[in-house]
């Protein structure tokens, strides 16, 4: 597994990369994994300022759907509670839509796909393959702390919950980073250390997001 300290060759220009058609156009995909509470929407928001990308985070596109008010809305309130993987085709049609609607054509995708059955339905039904992905490794203990501590008044910050999600993180998560591991598609940020240490191992030491003009 690669790491952002020694990736200048990530995205080299004969790599394939995520150029595919969605709703018409060409988009590049860049997948944000890591257990919850891993600092992915933190380091996506510098990652933003200073690459240019639009930031899809998957949770937050799942928590305004809920307060929409909608029949699906209440279906994934119910299994967020539960600490269960919404279905593929919920969240793929609210990231195809986020996509299609956005002017840009760089994407961070934040906490998706969450499984197997989500990154193979989410490659068959857009037609596209991340050029790269970038996880987030972080201890349990670290990840419970920073959760309990965050105390944003979300459903899903309570320690049951948590606790759920590790397992589902572990059992389900995982499987997807050893898939794109074996096509040399990861590169590893370990988040333990303060936020900023990080964002200027990612900024000043990766040239992943550099390469290609990216």
């Amino acid at each position: 597994m690669g790491s952002v300290v020694d990736a200048p060759a990530v995205v080299a220009q004969n790599e394939e990369v995520a150029e595919n058609m969605l709703g018409g156009k060409k988009v590049t995909v860049v997948f944000v994994l890591g257990g919850p509470g891993t600092g992915k929407g933190t380091q996506c928001a510098n990652i933003v300022e200073h690459f240019g990308f639009t930031h899809l985070s998957a949770g937050d596109l799942l928590r305004a759907e809920i307060k929409s008010g909608s029949e699906n809305g209440t279906m994934i309130e119910n299994m967020i509670k539960e600490g269960k993987i919404v279905p593929s085709e919920v969240t793929i049609k609210l990231l195809q839509e986020a996509m299609i609607k956005n002017e840009n054509d760089k994407f961070l995708i934040d906490g998706f796909p969450r499984n197997e059955e989500n990154r193979g339905a989410f490659e068959n039904v857009t037609k596209i393959s991340p050029a790269f992905v970038l996880f987030f490794d972080c201890s349990e203990q670290e990840m419970e702390r920073r959760l309990l501590a965050r105390n944003e008044g979300r459903v899903d910050d309570n320690i049951e919950t948590i606790r759920k999600r590790f397992k589902v993180y572990v059992e389900s998560s995982l499987p997807v980073i050893e898939y794109y591991n074996a096509k040399d598609k990861v590169k590893k940020v370990q988040p333990q250390c303060e936020t900023l240490s990080v964002y200027r191992m990612l900024y000043y030491k990766s040239w992943v997001f550099r390469e290609h003009d990216m």
